[in-house]
């Protein structure tokens, strides 16, 4: 098929044009920071022990791998005006259903219930991103192609800064040692709860900004329409392909681009396995790390509290002791997934803050030189967080995280959009993704018996396991070469 949005047809934006254009992704990542920071704890609060945790989150690597690249392939070769264009109608479908599955999180009365929304939940974003990611592209030249991106990093951070502090508030401003109204059970005049009630507000507030901040985007932002002969080829394919065809082209196409993926891309991936096997090991473990290493308890703690829940689910009789115990340890925990959210805030408040600066530096530089050094600080700052024992001395190490994760969400972006084909956007950004999944869908079967027969089924062990992953993406990515990142740069007035 010819190329449908060709390079010619790019004017240069204004910030403004680039700005409106990235909302959404505000909205998108208020979700993604939900589920960086709340969804793991309440499965605990659900009843989950943490060496359950990679295998609950497997629902994010499956779903990716998945719909992504096939969204992503069918949106090459969408063009649906009605409803927005090409890449417009899968990122608001995607954007309805997780509102949806938000607002329905909070009410989850049984692990199993959450779980499945959490695939939902995850087939709605997905839906979502991938095009979304397209859509940025398909509307910059190479001369802007770099600040588009760190622009949808600045939103990414924050999306999930939002989240975050909005977890911390409500928790300061909300709550209280047991919570009426979301109990498991009751033991005379005593109360153990499940999921608190503050965290509620976070999860109606981020269904309103998914769907409020990406009909911003679509609204304001029109796609680039076809030419006269693209549109015809793609009526005509479309008059030539049988059903069968159109629901396996996606996959053959896929396929295809895979054998013919530029070498740049091969490199990345082997960068994005140690990158995104431990970014998912620090937003399962940073809460049950932060229960031992800052809140003194232990493994033998949890065991304790997950035996009284079970007997209060189950109906047996608990004593005042284990009462007593059983609400300590809830409020512990829900100071850990406050401190959870105040630094995850942090790290993505600095990469909104720090998103755009990065840009100048890539040119300076070079984007690989930049990337690698932001790799390197990760992983020293994910190295550091055990040992620090004051809550706010641990922001410290997040700033060297959000410096990190504004480069790991905007500069590779960049320069894989410089090195695929035009034509082949939707598919090779699915592929892109698949690089991300993949890392993590092996986390999910991989690390559970690893921490418990490796790292001595302690936390404050996974977080170190995962700042050396880092430190060894950061060398991998040294194979990149500086010339698949050198093109000029573009910055709107």
């Amino acid at each position: 098929m010819n190329k449908i949005i060709s390079a010619i047809r790019k004017p240069n934006l204004s910030f403004w044009q680039i700005w409106n254009m990235n909302v959404g992704f505000f909205g998108i990542q208020f979700s993604f920071g939900l589920q960086q920071t709340a969804i793991n704890p309440i499965f605990s609060f659900l009843g989950a022990d943490h060496a359950e945790l990679p295998l609950l989150n497997l629902a994010g690597p499956v779903t990716g791998l998945i719909i992504q690249p096939i969204i992503g392939a069918i949106s090459d070769k969408t063009w649906l005006p009605k409803w927005g264009g090409r890449r417009k109608p899968f990122f608001l479908i995607g954007a309805i259903l997780g509102s949806l599955c938000l607002l329905a999180f909070p009410y989850s009365s049984e692990l199993w219930f959450a779980v499945g929304l959490l695939w939902i939940l995850d087939v709605g974003n997905n839906t979502a991103m991938e095009p979304y990611r397209a859509f940025v592209g398909d509307k910059l030249n190479d001369d802007q192609i770099t600040f588009g991106y760190q622009m949808q990093s600045l939103f990414v951070g924050a999306g999930i800064t939002i989240a975050n502090f909005s977890l911390f508030l409500f928790q300061d401003w909300f709550g209280v040692a047991a919570e009426e109204g979301a109990a498991l059970c009751s033991t005379g005049t005593e109360t153990i709860s499940s999921i608190p009630t503050w965290v509620y507000y976070s999860f109606f507030l981020g269904a309103f900004a998914s769907i409020a901040t990406v009909l911003w985007s679509v609204w304001k932002t029109p796609e680039i329409p076809p030419t006269d002969e693209d549109l015809a080829e793609l009526k005509r394919e479309k008059a030539e392909s049988t059903f069968a065809s159109r629901l396996f082209e996606p996959i053959i196409e896929i396929a295809g681009a895979i054998g013919k993926m530029p070498t740049m891309l091969k490199k990345l991936a082997a960068v994005y396995f140690f990158q995104w096997y431990a970014l998912f090991v620090y937003w399962q473990f940073i809460t049950p790390m932060l229960r031992s290493s800052m809140y003194g308890l232990s493994q033998e703690d949890n065991t304790r509290f997950e035996g009284i829940m079970e007997a209060c689910r189950s109906g047996g009789v608990i004593g005042t002791g284990d009462t007593a115990f059983a609400q300590n340890f809830q409020q512990v925990s829900e100071q850990a997934l406050a401190q959870t959210g105040l630094m995850n805030g942090t790290y993505n408040f600095v990469t909104m803050i720090v998103a755009l600066a990065l840009v100048p530096f890539a040119k300076k530089y070079g984007s690989r030189n930049v990337y690698v050094i932001s790799l390197l600080l990760t992983g020293v700052a994910m190295l550091s967080m055990p040992y620090i024992k004051n809550e706010y001395a641990l922001l410290a190490p997040m700033v060297l995280f959000g410096i990190g994760w504004a480069a790991m969400m905007g500069i590779p972006y960049s320069m894989v959009s410089k090195v695929i084909p035009e034509e082949k956007r939707g598919v090779y950004m699915g592929i892109v993704n698949m690089m991300i999944v993949i890392p993590m869908l092996i986390q999910t079967v991989t690390f559970g018996p690893i921490i418990k027969n490796l790292l001595n089924d302690n936390a404050v062990n996974a977080i170190l396991f995962g700042g050396v992953f880092f430190i060894i993406a950061a060398l991998l990515a040294l194979r990149l070469k500086k010339s698949y990142s050198s093109d000029k740069i573009y910055m709107p007035e």
